[in-house]
C-alpha cells in the first residue's frame, strides 16, 4: 500500500510539473520579447524612451514577485476586467522575468567596446542598423550564459502562482500533502522535481560560462 501511494503522489506532482513547465516556458519567451524591447529602449537616444524603460525595471525589479501577483490577480477586477489564475500568473511572471532580462542584455551591451559604436556610426549606419548588425551578434555571445541562468529563477518562481490558486508544482504538493498528511514525502518530492528541472539549467550556465572565458 506504501509503494502504490507513493506512485500515486508522484505521478500527480508529475502531472503538476508539466504546468510549472509550460508557466516557466511562457513567462521566459513573453519577458523575453518584453526584455528586447525594453533593452532597445534602455540604450535608445531617447531620453523619454530610456526614462520609460527605466521605470518599468526599477517597478518590476524593486517589488515583490508576489505582490504583482496580486496586483494583476485582484486589480484588473476594479477595471472590470476577470483575471484567471493562468493568466495573472502568465502577464506576472512575463513582466518581471522582462524587467531582469533587460538589464541583463544591457550589460552585455555595455560590455561591448565603445570603438565598435563609433566604428559602426562612422559608416552612417543607423541606431537600428548599429544594434542589429554590430552590437547584438557579439553581445549575444557574453548574453547566453547569465540568460541560461536566470532561466532557474523563472522556474522557480512560479512557485509563487500557487498563492492566488494556479495549480502548478506547489499547488499540487500542498493539495497532496492535505489529502495524505505525508509532508516529509510529499515536500522531499517536489524538491527532487524542482531540482531535477533547475539543475541542468545551471548546469548549463557554468559550462557556458566557462566556455565564453576560455575563448576569451
Amino acid at each position: 500500500m506504501a509503494d502504490f501511494s507513493f506512485w500515486i503522489i508522484f505521478s500527480n506532482l508529475l502531472l503538476a510539473t508539466r504546468w510549472t513547465i509550460l508557466l516557466s516556458l511562457i513567462a521566459f519567451a513573453g519577458g523575453g520579447l518584453v526584455g528586447a524591447a525594453l533593452l532597445y529602449m534602455r540604450v535608445s537616444h531617447h531620453a523619454w524612451a530610456r526614462r520609460c524603460a527605466i521605470l518599468w525595471i526599477e517597478f518590476f525589479q524593486g517589488t515583490p514577485l508576489l505582490m504583482q501577483l496580486f496586483l494583476l490577480f485582484f486589480g484588473l477586477a476594479l477595471f472590470g476586467l476577470e483575471a484567471s489564475p493562468w493568466t495573472a500568473a502568465a502577464l506576472a511572471l512575463t513582466f518581471w522575468t522582462s524587467a531582469f532580462l533587460a538589464e541583463i542584455w544591457r550589460g552585455c551591451v555595455e560590455a561591448i567596446p565603445r570603438g565598435q559604436w563609433e566604428a559602426s556610426e562612422s559608416l552612417a549606419l543607423t541606431f537600428s542598423q548599429q544594434m542589429r548588425y554590430v552590437i547584438l551578434p557579439q553581445a549575444l555571445r557574453i548574453a547566453v550564459p547569465p540568460t541560461v541562468g536566470f532561466s532557474v529563477q523563472v522556474v522557480k518562481g512560479t512557485a509563487l502562482a500557487s498563492i492566488i490558486g494556479f495549480v502548478e508544482l506547489t499547488k499540487a504538493g500542498t493539495m497532496l500533502n492535505n489529502a495524505t498528511f505525508r509532508p516529509f514525502l510529499v515536500y522531499a518530492l517536489v524538491a527532487l522535481i524542482y531540482f531535477a528541472l533547475c539543475y541542468p539549467l545551471s548546469w548549463s550556465a557554468r559550462k557556458l560560462e566557462a566556455r565564453l572565458h576560455a575563448a576569451g
